[in-house]
C-alpha cells in the first residue's frame, strides 16, 4: 500500500483484525499495509488463559507506533475462553478474572473499544445469565477506570449463547449501573444478525429501525463487517468474503452509504487465506467501492 493510498484512506472508518503476532505493537504496521487507521487486535492468545501484563516499555512502544502510523481507532477482542454468563462458579471466576485483565491491558494500551461476547447460559437459564453478566461487566468497569469502552457484540445464537436478540442487549446494558454505563455499547456482527434472523439483506431498513427502537443508535459503537456463509436464522457464524455469502453486496452497500452510520468503526474478520493483508485490502476495497458507486 502506498503512502498516497494510505493518505487517501486515512479519514474512512474502516478496518480489519489484523494479527498481533510478534508484539501488540505490530498490528499498526499491519493495518498500515492494508490502507487501514482502525484496527482490531487480541492483546493475548485468544484461547489460552494465559494472562501477560504490559509493561510501560511496551505501552510506550505500542503508543510510538500507533502515532508513526497513524492508527486513530483501535479496538480489542476479549478471549474466546471467556464466559461471564456461565452458571459454574469456578468458570466464572476465571473468566472474570481473564476480563478484568483484557480491560487492564486495554486501558495500558490505549485502546478505544473492548469487544465482548454476551456468553453462554449452558444451566438454560438466559435470564440469570444477562444478570450475571451485567454484573461482571459493571464491576470489572468499576475496578478498572479508563476511557475503554466495553462493546457487548451481537451473537448468531446458537445454543444457549445470549445476545442473538436486540431485547436480550437492551436489557443487559439496562441492568448496568448509570454511573458506567456510558462505557458500555454495542458491536454488530453483520454476519451474527443475518445468522439470528435479522434480514438485513431483504429489510435493511427495518432491521436497523428496529434495533435504534430497542437498543438505540447512540450505543452502535462498532460493527464487524462479514457476510454469512450460511442462510438467514441458521444460528450458524460462518464468515465470507464481502458479497459472496448469502448476504450478498446489497446489505453492505446500504450500509457503507448510510449516513447514520458514516463515522461508526467498521472492521472486517472475513476469511484470509494464504495472503493476510491481499485478502483484507480486496474486501475493504469491495466496501470502498460501494461508497463510490453513483
Amino acid at each position: 500500500m502506498t503512502d498516497t493510498e494510505n493518505a487517501a484512506n486515512a479519514a474512512d472508518e474502516l478496518g480489519a483484525h489484523v494479527s498481533s503476532a510478534g508484539g501488540c505493537h505490530t498490528v499498526h504496521a499491519r493495518a498500515a499495509e492494508i490502507g487501514a487507521v482502525v484496527l482490531q487486535l487480541f492483546t493475548k492468545t485468544p484461547n489460552q488463559w494465559k494472562e501477560p501484563e504490559i509493561a510501560e516499555a511496551q505501552a510506550a512502544e505500542f503508543a510510538s507506533t500507533r502515532a508513526h502510523h497513524g492508527v486513530h481507532t483501535i479496538i480489542s477482542h476479549d478471549s474466546y475462553l471467556i464466559n461471564l454468563a456461565s452458571p459454574d462458579p469456578t468458570l466464572f471466576a476465571r473468566s472474570y478474572d481473564s476480563f478484568a485483565r483484557e480491560l487492564t491491558r486495554c486501558r495500558a494500551l490505549g485502546v478505544d473499544f473492548l469487544v465482548t461476547h454476551p456468553g453462554n447460559a449452558t444451566d438454560d437459564d438466559k435470564d440469570r445469565g444477562i444478570v450475571q453478566n451485567a454484573e461482571a461487566i459493571a464491576r470489572a468497569l468499576d475496578e478498572v477506570p479508563g476511557d475503554t469502552m466495553v462493546l457487548v457484540e451481537t451473537t448468531a445464537g446458537s445454543g444457549r449463547v445470549l445476545g442473538a436478540s436486540f431485547e436480550e442487549l437492551a436489557r443487559l446494558i439496562d441492568l448496568i449501573p448509570e454511573h458506567v454505563r456510558a462505557r458500555v455499547g454495542v458491536c454488530m456482527d453483520t454476519c451474527h444478525v443475518y445468522a439470528a434472523g435479522y434480514d438485513l439483506r431483504e429489510d435493511y431498513e427495518g432491521v436497523m429501525a428496529r434495533f435504534g427502537d430497542i437498543v438505540g443508535f447512540d450505543r452502535l459503537r462498532a460493527f464487524h463487517l462479514n457476510d454469512s456463509q450460511n442462510a438467514l436464522g441458521t444460528r450458524k457464524d460462518r464468515h465470507a468474503w464481502i458479497g459472496d455469502g448469502h448476504l450478498g453486496p446489497e446489505p453492505f452497500r446500504r450500509l457503507m452509504r448510510d449516513e447514520r452510520f458514516r463515522g461508526v468503526p467498521k472492521v472486517l474478520e472475513t476469511p484470509k487465506g494464504d495472503e493476510h493483508a491481499a485478502s483484507d485490502r480486496e474486501n475493504l476495497r469491495r466496501l470502498r467501492a460501494f461508497r463510490l458507486e453513483a
